[in-house]
């Protein structure tokens, strides 16, 4: 694994974030990050990964600062509202995201604009961690692919696998003993040249996340050895599974 230097000054978050949650995760897990090549080394683009656990933030910035970059998410607006912890995600350069609100579309103007600034944005596309049974991606979102056909940024999609195992979904206790492996297998850019020279259509927007949703599939079943379910799960046909453990 090949560590690339910083493009940019760190600024006081990173700073005061990366001395504590560098070490820990380096301490508290193995990782094994595969395909870094893919990982632009200039200019901005889009990160694109499967969600399993919420330590994959963590993972995901380690993997992201390693190659080089300040990842930049697009988080829910709640994380905000405590003020000492928004002033600090601010100044990290995330971005808040108010879903189903009016106020989305702001999140996805900064998105754009730090895209187009040369910074990594990094999403997930299901916007939740998985609800499928046995843990595949599962319906995606729109707001990776309409971000990739608005700026003509790479999408470099990511699957990934072992975080869950460090902190299960909807749980509180981490096991950190023995240490768990995580792996991040990085793809090549999803194809969708052919897309941005289309309309701007609902049907072409829906065509760019399905395939983002594929490639980071597909990354995941060479993580896992294993092939994914013919059918993507979907939340509004099969339900929330999750439901209780998230209202308790």
């Amino acid at each position: 694994m090949t560590v690339r230097k910083l493009h940019e000054k760190r600024g006081w978050a990173f700073n005061i974030a990366v001395p504590i949650i560098k070490p820990t995760l380096l301490a508290t897990t193995r990782r094994a990050w595969i395909g870094g090549e893919n990982i632009p080394e200039s200019g901005g683009f889009i990160i694109a990964l499967n969600h399993i656990s919420h330590v994959d933030p963590l993972m995901a910035a380690h993997l992201v600062y390693d190659h080089g970059y300040k990842p930049r998410y697009l988080a829910k607006s709640g994380l905000f509202d405590n003020l000492a912890l928004g002033f600090f995600l601010r100044a990290a350069g995330q971005i808040p995201v108010k879903r189903e609100t009016k106020d989305a579309v702001g999140a996805y103007a900064a998105a754009v604009d730090a895209v187009r600034s040369g910074q990594c944005v990094v999403i997930y596309p299901e916007a939740t961690i998985t609800r499928d049974p046995d843990m595949w991606p599962m319906k995606g979102k729109s707001g990776a692919a309409r971000i990739a056909l608005e700026t003509g940024c790479p999408v470099i999609p990511v699957g990934q696998w072992g975080a869950h195992e460090i902190l299960a979904p909807y749980t509180k206790n981490p096991h950190l003993v023995p240490r768990h492996r995580v792996t991040m297998r990085v793809g090549p850019p999803v194809p969708l040249d052919d897309l941005r020279a289309k309309e701007r259509t609902i049907a072409v927007v829906n065509e760019a996340t399905e395939r983002i949703m594929t490639a980071i599939t597909h990354e995941l079943e060479l993580v896992r050895g294993e092939k994914a379910p013919s059918e993507r799960y979907d939340m509004a046909v099969h339900g929330d599974r999750f439901k209780k453990k998230k209202a308790g």
